[in-house]
């Protein structure tokens, strides 16, 4: 749009922004296409090493002898980038995923993308498959991939999820038999459950350094640091507001935070308790959700979910207060540092195990 007033042209702001976004995804675009043909480059540098390595006879002293030489040749035509360090990682990264398949059903959008020898294609930078390749667990492995992929996570969002268990975290709140899709589809939104965590990890907001904080302070901490919030909740959520109030019966009532999950087509409210959570605080939440779901949501609008954020609860307390079909009011712990990934996987292997011999019986 151009105004015109007294000879002198105004042009609209929104113009240049719509020219610097054509451009900036451009170069985004560009940018993604170098690091994924530098990706697919390093995958068939990796096989020609190991296949030379093969024809060693005393292949250790031959492949540290290759690998070093390779190191000198390729700096000295291109420059830094084949250290002897890097390049290992190459000949790791063929090693990894000459024998690795995933299911790209989830990719479709990928399907141009070229196939390496085994059928399989490659859709992240480099730096992320470094991270990646070092996952063991196979399952989990695929899971952050696919996850990073459909949430076009940076590598420190990848970083920062995966030091926070989230495979383990999902896979500890979700139903049993469907674990295994983890590593299939990454994260599924077909019902309330499924956008759940126990525990949420907000190590980002810095509260281990503080001796005590109140409800107040702990909301704060959150909108101060929204973005990672978000990122901690999942694909999908849209910020709605803090404290947002409503009446009922003459009585003011206040939300501490309310989203919108676009994947759920709901409202998603969150109650903040610093202590531990009572049978009267799910009651509250209960108010409510029914509140939102008779007086806010809209016809075609799926049921409101609440989440009871707290940080201790007793799990006997939540069931024998909650009905048993219910899918609507949850409540789950939140950590203010990283947890032990350690003690989060041995708690998953001996659920899948007690899961695996009650089949059994």
């Amino acid at each position: 749009m151009m105004e015109k007033d007294n000879d002198v042209i105004t042009i609209d702001k929104s113009f240049f922004e719509n020219v610097s976004n054509v451009l900036d995804k451009a170069r985004k675009n560009a940018k993604t296409a170098v690091n994924l043909s530098m990706v697919y480059a390093y995958y068939e540098i990796g096989k020609i090493i190991v296949e030379e390595e093969q024809k060693g006879k005393q292949r250790a002293a031959y492949g540290t002898q290759l690998v070093n030489e390779l190191s000198v040749y390729l700096t000295k035509m291109y420059g830094k980038g084949f250290s002897v360090g890097n390049l290992k990682n190459i000949r790791q990264f063929y090693r990894v995923y000459s024998t690795d398949q995933i299911g790209e059903t989830v990719f479709s959008q990928f399907e141009n993308l070229p196939m390496i020898d085994t059928g399989r294609r490659f859709f992240l930078s480099w730096s992320h498959y470094l991270k990646l390749m070092r996952i063991t667990n196979i399952d989990e492995r695929h899971f952050y991939e696919i996850e990073s992929v459909k949430n076009d996570w940076s590598l420190s969002e990848l970083k920062r999820q995966y030091d926070s268990s989230l495979y383990e975290r999902i896979a500890l709140s979700t139903d049993k038999d469907k674990v295994y899709r983890l590593a299939l589809e990454g994260q599924s939104f077909e019902k309330p459950q499924n956008v759940i965590k126990d525990p949420y990890v907000l190590e980002f907001l810095g509260l281990k350094e503080l001796p005590e904080y109140s409800e107040s302070e702990l909301e704060s901490r959150i909108i101060d640091n929204l973005q990672q919030f978000l990122l901690e909740l999942g694909r999908g959520f849209a910020f709605i507001g803090r404290q947002v109030r409503f009446t009922f019966d003459e009585e003011h009532f206040m939300v501490d935070l309310v989203f919108y999950n676009r994947l759920l087509r709901c409202f998603v409210l969150f109650d903040l308790k610093i202590g531990e959570l009572k049978h009267q605080d799910i009651g509250q939440m209960q108010m409510y959700v029914n509140y939102y779901d008779r007086k806010v949501k809209l016809p075609d609008e799926n049921p409101t979910i609440g989440i009871v954020l707290c940080k201790d609860k007793n799990n006997a307390v939540v069931e024998m207060t909650l009905p048993e079909d219910n899918s609507q009011i949850f409540a789950s712990k939140y950590e203010t540092v990283l947890p032990s990934k350690e003690a989060l996987q041995k708690l998953l292997e001996e659920q899948m195990s007690e899961e695996k011999e009650a089949w059994d019986e």
